[in-house]
């Protein structure tokens, strides 16, 4: 998945004013930008402290775009996400009352009022970026728009789970700490790509955190999609493929049980690597199937062994199903601060490598 921040501010940096009125920060012309770019995402994030406070419904404005949504099978508005900590949050907000759209909630808190609603998905007591991209990936988002408020944009910053960040400051509105509300500051960390523009009286930067490497993803992952199916097939463990991508270009592949019936894919490419001398710290691996958590042939898993070698990617096709065991390896990656790309379009190929378990 990928994640884009969008925000709008005052030119000292507040996202609203502390009256209860909305504060409209955008001209029209900016205002019509960010709906342009709500159309070219799969879902929309916002706060519930945000909805609680601005109540807004977060619809998708463009007929063509609805259209689309339509003719791909998908409802024609913005799948629409929310997080409350507390579990405060009221079906009436026009968040759950106006558009036609899948929505959820993710809260460490039963919330009974919102069933037949919205899924309310929970965080087991803690909310992360990282827990809420790896949910909203397996529901088949493919791409989210978080636009606020400042605890949203932060936690997203924080945790290295922003691909891109859209800012659009007014630069002729000014609030100070007398009548500031939230203030949120983006600094563009070192090598991100930026650009500046104008739009209707707006000073718009955006910055490319991390670059789209979906092309050269796909070569790869389809390599390891066609190593799986070189496994034998087993009642007790899945068919899969894995990839190792060197920073100098040298590969090493892998599938299951390939030398030994306990090993997995990733412990067969890795051991390749490690046999031809290779430094493992920065590479990306790539597996048909996401990298497991837990298992009981070996006491280290396949997401234990990625940490413990340094990789700086990991890149899969198919979410491992909850058979053997509920696995939690993207998650986790993701949560060490490694970055995590899966690509479902791929994922055919992997059930029908395991179509034995099925």
């Amino acid at each position: 998945m990928r994640v884009t921040l969008s925000f709008a501010t005052t030119a000292d940096g507040y996202l609203d004013d502390n009256t209860p009125e909305r504060l409209i920060l955008s001209t029209p012309g900016d205002w019509k930008a960010v709906l342009q770019l709500r159309a070219a995402h799969d879902a929309i994030l916002v706060g519930a402290e945000t909805l609680r406070r601005d109540n807004p419904a977060l619809l998708l404005r463009d007929p063509a775009a609805r259209a689309r949504r339509a003719a791909s099978g998908l409802r024609p508005d913005l799948t629409k996400v929310t997080v409350t900590r507390s579990g405060r949050i009221s079906p009436k907000l026009r968040f759950f009352t106006e558009g036609d759209a899948d929505r959820y909630v993710f809260s460490p808190m039963e919330i009974p009022e919102l069933n037949g609603v919205a899924e309310v998905i929970s965080t087991d007591g803690s909310i992360t970026a990282a827990g809420i991209v790896t949910e909203l990936e397996k529901r088949g988002v493919g791409n989210l728009l978080v636009e606020g408020g400042a605890q949203m944009l932060g936690m997203f910053l924080a945790e290295g789970m922003a691909d891109e960040v859209r800012r659009a400051v007014n630069p002729r509105l000014t609030l100070g700490p007398e009548r500031g509300g939230a203030r949120f500051v983006f600094t563009p960390p070192p090598g991100a790509e930026c650009r500046h523009e104008e739009v209707d009286g707006m000073e718009v930067t955006t910055c490319v955190l991390r670059p789209d490497t979906s092309a050269e993803d796909l070569g790869y992952l389809a390599q390891a999609v066609a190593a799986g199916r070189l496994c034998t097939p087993s009642a007790t463990s899945y068919c899969v493929g894995a990839v190792v991508v060197l920073p100098d270009g040298r590969t090493f592949t892998g599938h299951t049980h390939e030398t030994s019936p306990t090993h997995h894919a990733e412990q067969e490419a890795v051991r390749k690597a490690l046999d031809a001398g290779a430094e493992l710290r920065g590479a990306t691996i790539y597996s048909s199937m996401e990298p497991c958590s837990r298992r009981s042939s070996e006491p280290e898993s396949c997401t234990q062994l990625i940490l413990r070698h340094g990789f700086a990617r990991v890149v899969f096709a198919l979410y491992e199903p909850d058979r053997f065991v509920c696995c939690r390896g993207a998650q986790t990656l993701r949560e060490a601060g490694i970055e995590v790309r899966a690509y479902p379009s791929l994922a055919g190929g992997v059930r029908e490598a395991n179509a034995h378990l099925q």
